[in-house]
């Protein structure tokens, strides 16, 4: 019996994916498997039954993953199933920062008692005043995910979009539609954009990537948009861009003690990806990929180990090693199991980093003494019989 544990609330459409194979558990302290969405994993000690844990979700910052690479415990997120709560939001982001719904809105709540409201809103209004998007340049910083769904909800409302990703996949570029226009460097979408979307993940490229040297750079009454991680954007090169103009406004999900009390930002308590759709594709996702690793040991969208599958075993046996990416692995594993008399019908080794996986499919089940030996390889770090 596999015994899951959830260190947050798992949508019960994900969770309902389980079979009798699963339990789901309240002590972590003998799990196999954990689900997680926004609690810290930092200060967990870690079962020796921990094989995986999935997060429900994309940013995996409140996992430890070099302990969980040592410890040979694959991390899978869940890309793309919240894309397009997030995208959502954006518009949204891109609308109220275009057209002052806010201060309108604000301005009905503080005159609710005026009888006459339906006639005074009509001098109140052009305070209100805001402008379209239609014909706006909006640049998108990472086309993942979440960021293609954002050039292309940009291209519907009629904008020119302009796309940057040197990571851009084949697949992530067929995705995008024809009109964007992707460009070589930032630069060019920090001097031609009306509209700025960060999308990156938060490496040392991109830290504080808008900054005073960036900003200045930007046209006058630029609207940026940070709806990916809070450290994209030093708050104070932005408060000095608003307190001047250069910004229009701050669109962040991220919210700080300081973001919070700036005059110029729209700021949102991190709503992304706080829809029922987002959460319940997460959960299934989660939990398809945790239930094709724990009875296949393939491995999809891990962000400590590398993608690896051989489909669902049709051997009599099928072995899985979480080792150190180091020369001659595969030809130890490979003489390994030869010694004990077995043939290995199919096997796979991908690495990433550091650290590598191989799956071996074979035409014997695994034996107790074949384990310990290739437990024993140095470079080792788990192992484990899936069939």
């Amino acid at each position: 019996m596999i015994k899951v544990k959830c260190l947050n609330p798992i949508s019960n459409l994900g969770l309902d994916k389980l079979n009798d194979n699963y339990e789901i558990t309240d002590d972590f302290g003998n799990a196999d498997v954990a689900l997680v969405r926004s609690a810290s994993m930092h200060d967990l000690e870690f079962p020796d039954t921990l094989m995986a844990v999935a997060r429900a979700g994309a940013g995996v910052n409140n996992i430890p993953l070099d302990k969980c690479s040592k410890e040979g415990v694959v991390v899978f997120n869940t890309p793309g199933a919240n894309a397009n709560g997030v995208k959502e939001l954006v518009l949204c982001g891109m609308l109220l920062a275009s057209r002052d719904i806010i201060g309108g809105n604000q301005w009905v709540a503080d005159n609710k008692s005026d009888a006459n409201i339906n006639k005074t809103m009509e001098k109140a209004k052009k305070n209100f005043a805001g402008n379209e998007l239609k014909g706006k340049k909006l640049g998108v910083i990472g086309l993942g995910a979440i960021g293609r769904l954002v050039a292309n909800i940009g291209v519907s409302m009629g904008m020119e979009v302009y796309g940057i990703d040197p990571y851009l996949s084949v697949q992530g570029a067929l995705s995008i539609k024809r009109t964007v226009q992707i460009v070589k460097t930032r630069e060019e979408i920090y001097k031609e954009c009306d509209f700025i979307s960060v999308h990156t993940p938060l490496l040392d490229d991109t830290k504080e990537m808008i900054n005073k040297e960036s900003i200045a750079m930007m046209k006058d009454g630029v609207v940026i948009l940070n709806f990916a991680r809070d450290l994209l954007v030093c708050d104070d090169d932005m408060e000095k861009a608003l307190q001047s103009g250069k910004v229009k406004k701050y669109v962040t999900d991220f919210p700080n003690a300081k973001t919070a009390n700036m005059k110029g930002v729209i700021a949102t308590p991190h709503l992304g990806a706080s829809t029922e759709e987002s959460e319940d594709n997460c959960a299934v996702m989660a939990v398809e990929q945790i239930m094709d690793f724990v009875e296949n040991g393939n491995i999809v969208n891990s962000v400590n180990y590398p993608a690896a599958s051989l489909g669902v075993c049709d051997k009599a046996g099928r072995v899985t090693i979480c080792h150190k990416n180091i020369p001659n692995m595969i030809g130890q594993f490979s003489s390994t199991v030869a010694v004990e008399g077995i043939n290995v019908a199919d096997m796979v080794d991908k690495s990433r980093g550091d650290f590598a996986y191989a799956i071996m499919d074979l035409d014997h089940e695994a034996t107790d003494a074949l384990i310990e030996k290739l437990s024993a390889v140095e470079g080792v770090i788990k192992v484990r019989v899936v069939k």
